[in-house]
């Protein structure tokens, strides 16, 4: 039967949680054991196939067609195992199931309450595929003390009581702000929120504490006092030059064997980070660079091409050279001439989007990257700008659209 790590977050959103989820798992992958990784989001939509990209960022879409958070891809590709429908869930999913249930009778006329009818739903979910993985790592999204998350912290602390004592511990990822006119760091943002997560029953075991300044052992001593929590188990994390580099410095830092420490699993099995040390390797020498323009519709939020970034990443990472993406808004080639923009680039990549807004910048970049010999890739409405392009310019179909 799985053991249970669940991640929470604290003081601000955006801290990392998924980044920290995702290499938490892949160094219990090196230790020999296995792994799965969720992903509970309190929002109320049902999934976020629907939500604008400069909402949430990039769709991230399964194997067996979830469209899911974008946690997932970091999951999947830090891990290896592929995402599936069931590691992503919402709060309108969740109520969307009690609903179906209490309209077909399933609860026998009761009167449906977020204690117990909600909480079990949430409950059911984290217990799907309990006895195929070694360690289930649920992600909760949002900050602790947000309205729409009371259900899942209910539901984890709840999951956590019925089960057999050491086969659940919490981590909780929180900030330490710098004050530069003080020139210090503050621990009580933190204190805060461990008391807030206490007030509803959840001791954290692990603090992961994020901070753009080293963290002196006092103040370690410090958070790990007023949190309860050991010194050893205060981990710090620092702002890294890549995401890729994060295994082996949470791994410095001592977050596995402080998780292995928590579950008392000893004597701990040693890691095996040859891969990590590769990735690593390749990243710090690289033998070239090479510029790739992303011409795309939302291009405001990095996050929106999530997994095409990292693609990018990850090819350059293969043929160790480092790839500079460039993020190109479309509609600046209705107005302007591309070679302007595009001249200096190796590569055009145009990636997936919706709507009429851009896509004529879009078919102008396609007809630059043609005319100049520029390697072009298009993604699903990149590719099929491309196709307008050649209609247009080559086949003498001026008048091709999409229709």
């Amino acid at each position: 039967m799985a053991r249970y790590i669940f991640i929470t977050g604290g003081v601000v959103s955006s801290l990392g949680k998924g980044l920290a989820s995702a290499a938490l798992g892949a160094l219990l992958q090196a230790r020999g054991f296995s792994v799965r990784l969720r992903k509970l989001d309190p929002y109320l939509n049902v999934d976020p196939g629907t939500m604008s990209p400069f909402e949430h960022g990039e769709v991230f879409v399964t194997d067996d067609g979830a469209e899911t958070d974008l946690d997932l891809g970091h999951y999947e590709r830090f891990t290896g195992v592929s995402a599936r429908m069931t590691d992503s869930v919402s709060s309108g999913r969740i109520y969307s199931n009690v609903l179906e249930k209490e309209r077909r009778g399933d609860y026998l006329g009761k009167t449906i309450q977020v204690i117990p009818h909600v909480t079990n739903e949430i409950k059911d979910f984290l217990s799907i595929g309990e006895d195929e993985v070694d360690f289930q790592l649920c992600e909760i999204g949002g900050t602790v003390g947000d309205i729409e998350g009371l259900p899942f912290f209910e539901a984890i602390r709840q999951f956590a009581q019925e089960r057999a004592r050491g086969q659940c511990i919490f981590m909780h990822l929180t900030l330490l702000p710098w004050l530069a006119a003080s020139g210090e760091l503050k621990t009580k943002p933190t204190q805060h929120s461990v008391k807030e997560l206490r007030s509803i029953g959840i001791a954290p075991d692990i603090l992961v504490c994020r901070s753009e300044q080293p963290i002196p052992d006092k103040e370690r001593d410090k958070i790990a006092l007023f949190c309860n929590v050991r010194p050893e188990a205060v981990i710090p994390a620092y702002d890294l030059s890549s995401i890729y580099e994060a295994p082996m410095a949470y791994h410095n830092a001592g977050l596995d064997q402080a998780v292995l420490d928590a579950f008392g699993i000893a004597p701990a099995p040693r890691p095996n980070l040859t891969r990590w040390q590769d990735v690593t390797d390749r990243q710090e020498n690289a033998e070239g660079t090479v510029r790739v323009a992303v011409v795309g519709k939302y291009t405001q939020l990095g996050d929106a091409y999530k997994s095409i970034a990292e693609a990018l990443t990850h090819g350059g990472m293969a043929n160790r050279v480092r790839v500079r993406a460039d993020w190109v808004d479309s509609e600046i080639f209705e107005r302007e001439d591309p070679a302007a923009h595009l001249e200096e680039f190796h590569a055009i990549l145009v990636p997936g989007g919706f709507g009429e807004r851009g896509t004529e910048g879009m078919i102008r970049a396609a007809r630059f990257a043609r005319e100049k010999g520029i390697p072009y890739f298009g993604i699903c409405l990149g590719m099929q700008m491309a196709v307008i392009e050649t209609a247009r310019n080559l086949a003498g179909l001026t008048d091709a659209g999409s229709e």
